[in-house]
Order: C-alpha cells, then sequence, then structure tokens
C-alpha cells in the first residue's frame, strides 16, 4: 500500500510541475497577473510542499484535490480566452483537445491507481461532477460556434458529430454520479420542491442547466449531422484524447434529447416554478423532435 501511494505522490507531483510551467507561460503571454492563474499556481505551491514531505504519510486523496482544484481555475481562465475570442477557427480545435487532456487527467489518474473501489472515494462526487461539468460545457460552447460555420458544417459535419457526442456524455455523466434520495418516511423536509427536486436527481443549478445542455446539443445532431441521422452514434475515444467513456457507447440523439429535455421542462415548471427558467427553447426542440418522428 505505502508503494502505491508513493507512486500517486510522484505521479501528481509530476503533473503538478507541468502544469505550473503552464500557468509560468500562460500568465507571461497575458502580460498581467490573472485571479485564477493567481489561485492555480498558489495551490500548485502547496501541492509541491507536500509532495516533499515523506511519501508514504502523504493522502493521495489531498494531493490529488489540490491538484484538481488548480485544473479547474487554469483551464477556467483559458476557456474564457476561447470564448472571448470566438473559437479562433485555426488554433480551436487543439485549443479544446488540450483543455480537454487537462480536465481529464485527474479522473485518468484516480483510475489508473484504482486504489478505492469507487472512482468517488478518492476525488469526491463534487470534483468528478464539476470535471465532467467543465468538459461537457466546454464542447458545448464550442460546438454552438461551429453550428454559425455554415461553410465548415457542409464539409466537416461528421468532426461536429463526434464532439456532440463527447460533450452530451460528459453532462449526461456529470448527472449520474450521485444518486437521486429516495424519499420515505424516514427522511424529512421541510421544503417539498427541494424534496422533489433531490427525488429526480437535481442537486444545482448546474444539474439544471446539464440537461438543457445535453438537449440542445442532441437538437444540434439531429439537425446538422444529416448523413447519421437514422443511425446511432458512437463515443469516439480518439477525438480529443481522453473520452468520458471505457469503451463505444451508441447514443440516439432524439431519444436522448427527447427524454432529457422532458425531464428538463417538468422540473422547471414543477420544484423549480418560482425560479423562472426558461423552458420556450426547450419546449421548441421537443416540438422539432416530434416531427423528426413522425
Amino acid at each position: 500500500m505505502a508503494a502505491a501511494v508513493s507512486c500517486v505522490v510522484r505521479r501528481v507531483e509530476e503533473l503538478g510541475d507541468l502544469a505550473q510551467a503552464h500557468i509560468q507561460h500562460l500568465s507571461e503571454a497575458a502580460g498581467e497577473d490573472d485571479h485564477f492563474l493567481i489561485r492555480a499556481s498558489a495551490a500548485l505551491e502547496k501541492l509541491k510542499l507536500l509532495c516533499g514531505e515523506e511519501k508514504e504519510c502523504s493522502n493521495p486523496s489531498n494531493l490529488l484535490e489540490l491538484y484538481t482544484q488548480a485544473i479547474l481555475d487554469m483551464t477556467y481562465f483559458e476557456e474564457n480566452k476561447l470564448v472571448d475570442e470566438g473559437f479562433p477557427e485555426d488554433c480551436s480545435p487543439q485549443k479544446v483537445k488540450e483543455l480537454l487532456a487537462f480536465l481529464s487527467e485527474p479522473e485518468i489518474l484516480a483510475k489508473e491507481n484504482n486504489m478505492h473501489p469507487k472512482l468517488c472515494g478518492l476525488l469526491g462526487a463534487e470534483l468528478l461532477e464539476c470535471l465532467s461539468w467543465r468538459r461537457g460545457a466546454l464542447l458545448y460552447m464550442y460546438c454552438h460556434s461551429l453550428t454559425k460555420r455554415r461553410e465548415w458544417l457542409l464539409r466537416k459535419s461528421n468532426l461536429l458529430q463526434k464532439y456532440l457526442v463527447d460533450g452530451i456524455n460528459y453532462l449526461l455523466q456529470m448527472l449520474n454520479y450521485r444518486r437521486p434520495v429516495q424519499l420515505n418516511e424516514g427522511v424529512s423536509f421541510q421544503d417539498l420542491d427541494t424534496a422533489k427536486l433531490l427525488s429526480t436527481g437535481v442537486f444545482s443549478d448546474i444539474h439544471v442547466l446539464a440537461m438543457m445542455y445535453s438537449g440542445e446539443m442532441c437538437y444540434w445532431g439531429l439537425k446538422h449531422c444529416t448523413d447519421q441521422q437514422s443511425e446511432n452514434h458512437e463515443v469516439d475515444t480518439d477525438v480529443f484524447g481522453a473520452s468520458c467513456t471505457t469503451h463505444k457507447e451508441t447514443l440516439d440523439f432524439r431519444e436522448v434529447g427527447e427524454k432529457i429535455l422532458k425531464k428538463y421542462v417538468s422540473v422547471c415548471e414543477g420544484p423549480l416554478k418560482e425560479q423562472e427558467w426558461n423552458t420556450a427553447n426547450a419546449k421548441q426542440i421537443l416540438s422539432f423532435f416530434q416531427q423528426r418522428c413522425s
């Protein structure tokens, strides 16, 4: 066990050094101090100090959490830059691939070492959700920019399909890390609406947004990937390096989109009715799905 812990510590330390060098490059290129880069760098410095202690006595979960938080901050800075620039066509594919690789590294490390029966034991459900959400949301934003490029779509709709499938799977993975709360006589809630949300597996606004993003991406897939619209779609694990799945899975844009958007509408017009979530776009997409089905 001690040898395994030491191995994890060494690997996290190596990854931390690579991330710190990347942050230095980003800071120099930006020409100014950025809050997220400063916070990421501070987390990596703390990580370096902890890794310098007795490796056998180190807590791999704490180290991996520090590294993950740094990665989340570092990549957030880069994502914002890509969004502000409108995802430039010349550099975005490579940059998105790099960001997804960074955001996949904590999960890959946890899986490779297999130190706990369940991945959540090492990283925790909230961090795993965050990593999947960030990857899915990044691909959502990237695909949104691609759907505005008509000439690109005519030439590369097959690439859009691959990006959409990976993005949808990341978001669905995020929505399934935690089980819905089972309501029974032994569980007491003061707020009935909150109880209904938890019983449907909705734990935050991000869960609601992930449902809408997933449905919208399914809509783009059915609308723009016409050559493959009657077939099931597979996750291509080589699209951006590490995928959110370890094997190929089929994904039907209409079926998945319809299911997730019906749940979105039900939640937003039910327990979240007072929060004024907009369901107009979701209903329009559901109508589109029905027309394609008939």
